[in-house]
């Protein structure tokens, strides 16, 4: 009788215990980004997903990554614990790095390479700190199959226009011209908007309020024709009661 042992299950770790990002400076260009861009594409078949790993090999769990942020179109949205390209379906789209003097080998050169075999459409580089991009921030985009730089400072796949702002990617849609705002500047659009709706609600109340009294102003205008008519000598502009005297 043949004995039947149970198969090892693969395990593909979410974490490696190493720190998020290198520095405040890049923490912060992460977080941003990872929130500007899921907001940009909520309410799409898309997924944002940051420093999280994604493995491009079943049954190889050595063999992964760890993107900064990544976007990824054609997947159902929400957050994954980790991202398995052979279940998904899917490579991303879109990944952006932030990068720094102590991270250039890795990320010029050999994380470059890795997404330039998946096919990732364009791969961005930032450089919050200025340390080896002069102008922080640079791109690649597959053509052929090999990535070329990406001139026009635009996105295809996102159809947004990146820019440098401080130690942030600032993002603009191509078609409208108009910035994503980054939650800073989305609160602080809120609480104008508030305010606005709350003045226009005081400006209506007061005209709802000035237009009462009109009304009644003209009720008592009314009523005083309607006296004035039933006394001909008031109708005049007599007083009755002069008339005795």
């Amino acid at each position: 009788m043949t004995a039947l042992w149970p198969q090892a299950t693969t395990t593909y770790p979410s974490s490696d215990g190493e720190p998020v990002a290198e520095t405040y400076a890049h923490l912060y260009a992460l977080l941003i980004t990872l929130e500007v861009l899921r907001q940009y594409v909520a309410g799409r078949r898309a997924t944002v997903l940051g420093n999280q790993f994604m493995y491009y090999a079943q049954g190889f769990p050595r063999l992964r990554v760890a993107p900064d942020v990544m976007v990824i179109f054609e997947v159902e949205p929400g957050g994954r614990d980790n991202y398995k390209i052979w279940e998904e379906g899917r490579v991303p789209s879109v990944i952006f790095e932030m990068t720094s003097a102590s991270t250039r080998q890795q990320d010029e050169v050999e994380k470059k390479t890795l997404y330039e075999g998946l096919g990732v459409q364009e791969y961005w580089l930032f450089d919050p700190k200025g340390e080896w991009i002069a102008e922080q921030l640079k791109g690649y985009r597959l053509r052929d199959e090999v990535y070329a730089p990406i001139a026009d400072g635009c996105s295809e796949p996102l159809g947004l226009r990146l820019e440098i702002d401080g130690g942030l990617i600032a993002f603009y849609r191509q078609d409208t011209g108009e910035k994503l705002l980054i939650p800073d500047e989305l609160a602080i659009a809120l609480r104008q908007e508030a305010l606005r709706r709350q003045q226009a609600e005081q400006q209506a109340a007061a005209a709802e309020r000035r237009a009462a009294a009109a009304e009644r102003e003209l009720e008592e205008l009314k009523s005083r024709l309607r006296d004035s008519q039933s006394d001909p000598s008031r109708n005049r502009g007599i007083d009755p009661d002069t008339l005795l005297s």
